[in-house]
């Protein structure tokens, strides 16, 4: 089976024809006149599962964005062949370059999880962007801090809590952004994301599902009952949800889905937090 975290799969060049920001939420956020500065930029890709965006110490020349179903995970490969999950982005986010304003050598490795379109913005484009409008400034501030939010939690989450409780954190981290029980995971997908043996995860697994909080399936993890996997995950799921919802607006669906963005009233939502600073005067 292939390990996604170890493709050497290339993204293909063909560019759709189709309006090229719709279906990110992200950018779905702006108004008319902040999207029609990004949209000349703006390309559309189709991208599979275990893709690589970029890799560790490649320059991040642009800002990919997810769109629809697409799920790109940010992990960070370690010296013994183990990678560990730090950032799970769906349609409400961005990946690469999204803080910085310039061409910066990546950290971690960006691999797609759930194959679809993304949208590719030139990351210089984007900062003369941010610098041209208010709006489109405080919108990746705003979300930026967010990332980072999600990043520090799940640090947290891998050095605190039990395999059991991070297993559940990220199932339904993937369901928020597809918004079906049935999720497209391995094992050896989520003991990649987890930075664990597969045995190890076998046999935890078996036990989660003895205990009827998941259905194993051929290629897929099912989750039967949204409400006790959210039971008996750790709190980081839900403190990162809450940070999403005042700092960005983010609406969720019953399903569990991110269905909006709105900070168009930015005075009802907090203030990003002072850790992620707008270097634009």
């Amino acid at each position: 089976m292939d390990n996604p975290t170890a493709s050497t799969a290339t993204i293909p060049v063909n560019i759709r024809p189709s309006p090229p920001i719709d279906g990110n939420l992200l950018l779905e956020a702006l108004d008319a006149a902040d999207r029609a500065l990004l949209a000349p930029h703006a390309e559309r890709r189709e991208v599979r599962r275990g893709d690589v965006l970029f890799r560790a110490g490649d320059d991040v020349s642009h800002v990919t964005f997810p769109a629809h179903h697409c799920v790109v995970t940010l992990v960070v490969p370690l010296m013994d062949g183990k990678s560990v999950e730090t950032a799970t982005v769906g349609r409400e986010g961005a990946m690469g370059g999204v803080v910085s304003h310039g061409y910066l050598p990546a950290f971690g490795q960006a691999v797609v999880q759930v194959g679809g379109p993304v949208i590719r913005i030139d990351a210089a484009r984007l900062s003369e962007a941010k610098q041209a409008s208010k709006g489109i400034r405080d919108l990746f501030v705003r979300y930026a801090d967010c990332l980072l939010a999600q990043v520090l939690q799940s640090v947290a989450c891998n050095a605190a809590h039990t395999i059991e409780r991070r297993c559940l954190r990220w199932l339904l981290t993937l369901q928020d952004r597809i918004g079906t029980p049935e999720l497209p995971v391995t094992h050896e997908l989520l003991a990649d994301m987890l930075g664990v043996r597969r045995a190890y995860l076998t046999e935890v697994l078996g036990r989660m599902q003895r205990d009827r909080l998941i259905t194993i399936g051929h290629g897929r993890i099912t989750l039967p009952d949204r409400e006790r996997a959210e039971a008996g995950s750790c709190e980081c799921h839900a403190a990162v949800r809450k940070h999403f919802e005042e700092v960005m607006g983010a609406v969720y669906a019953p399903s569990g889905r991110i269905v909006a963005v709105d900070v168009g009233e930015p005075e009802r939502l907090r203030p990003p937090s002072g850790l992620v600073k707008d270097a634009t005067p």
